[in-house]
């Protein structure tokens, strides 16, 4: 069980059950991370909306993004998170090998190296910053890089608290509802 308690859906909002319901259906994030946020109704409802900007929707596409959290994931070494997928994201399963050496991996095209170098520099630093910026303009727009550039920030912080708290996946019931949808492969459900 985590560092701190889960909040029974009995004492959420109606608002705050529709969201976990979702989080249970769609893979990301969570249940148990969201029934964690949500002794700070304002924090939960915050955090909903941004993600939903930043991952769910924007401007730049989803896969991209799934893949830099995916990166995040792998370099934080944060089992709940790099155990779960979302569900609409399309790609398929990467060796954790293939992701921390993206720069040498066939498996990625030069628009998923350069977020991925991003996703990189944003959480370990990069030295020589002209040749990154110039790498991610020849890729993406400004409004993608502001969009993949706050949600990697916001995975990123997200993944290391959670790994301090140390939830665990299938740990909270929303509904009944099977919630190993966006589980990893092997992951038990």
């Amino acid at each position: 069980m985590p560092r701190i308690s889960y909040v029974p859906m009995d004492q959420m909002t109606e608002s705050m059950r529709e969201e976990m319901r979702r989080c249970a259906t769609e893979g990301t994030p969570r249940p148990e991370s969201s029934a964690v946020r949500a002794h700070a109704p304002e924090v939960f409802d915050t955090f909903k909306s941004y993600w939903e900007a930043t991952f769910r929707k924007g401007v730049l596409d989803h896969a991209t993004k799934e893949l830099a959290r995916l990166y995040i994931t792998k370099t934080t070494n944060c089992q709940f998170c790099g155990n779960q997928r979302s569900t609409s994201a399309g790609l398929p399963e990467y060796a954790a090998d293939d992701l921390l050496n993206f720069e040498s991996s066939p498996a990625y095209d030069d628009r998923q190296k350069a977020a991925l170098a991003y996703a990189q520099a944003i959480a370990w630093g990069e030295e020589d910053l002209d040749s990154l910026w110039t790498r991610l303009h020849v890729h993406f727009t400004e409004p993608e890089l502001v969009e993949l550039g706050c949600f990697v920030a916001l995975t990123f912080g997200q993944q290391s608290w959670i790994r301090l708290i140390g939830i665990g996946h299938q740990e909270y019931d929303v509904d009944g509802i099977d919630a190993s949808t966006g589980l990893a492969p092997g992951i038990a459900r």
